[in-house]
């Protein structure tokens, strides 16, 4: 069977940039489950994936404009530091998540720490970067009907929800 859109796909990968390893899902020993054609990867790694079997094997460039997108400028926010419960050890540099009102979770850099605010770059941590992804295609099958109402996959064992 192969990867595409309704597909849920078991792999392992390697994430570098510019040569240097980011993550790498062979370090937690558990692949990563995805259902494809839903957003959750990113655009040029889901494409690369299409069409693939299990048990190959792919490496793959993502230039910045199909991972994470560009940089852009002026997306520098000064907020309220009662927004980061870990704000005391904030640093700039560091980056943590902030949590939208709508309920999502958004991955920003600390840009600088006052006294009562925090100025945070709502660029990705990645954007304007290009990566590279070395790739292990586990199992390939159907999503389930359920799995396509709640746009995610379900690993052997997860619980219901």
């Amino acid at each position: 069977m192969k990867a595409g859109k309704d597909k849920v796909v078991s792999l392992h990968y390697t994430l570098t940039v510019a040569g240097d390893k980011v993550e790498s899902s062979h370090d937690r020993d558990e692949p990563l489950w995805v259902l494809l054609g839903h957003g959750q990867l990113i655009p040029g790694l889901e494409s690369a994936m299409e069409g693939h079997e299990a048990g190959e094997e792919l490496s793959v460039d993502v230039a910045a404009a199909d991972a994470y997108g560009e940089r852009q400028e002026g997306q520098i926010q000064r907020m309220s530091k009662k927004y980061f419960p870990q704000a005391n050890r904030l640093k700039p540099g560091m980056v943590t998540v902030l949590q939208l009102k709508e309920g999502g979770q958004r991955a920003v850099t600390v840009h600088k720490v006052g006294m009562s605010t925090i100025d945070v770059d709502l660029n990705h941590p990645m954007a304007g970067k290009d990566l590279h992804f070395d790739v292990n295609l586990g199992e390939v099958r159907d999503a389930t009907e359920e799995e396509i109402a709640h746009g995610h996959a379900h690993p052997p064992g997860s619980a219901a929800h």
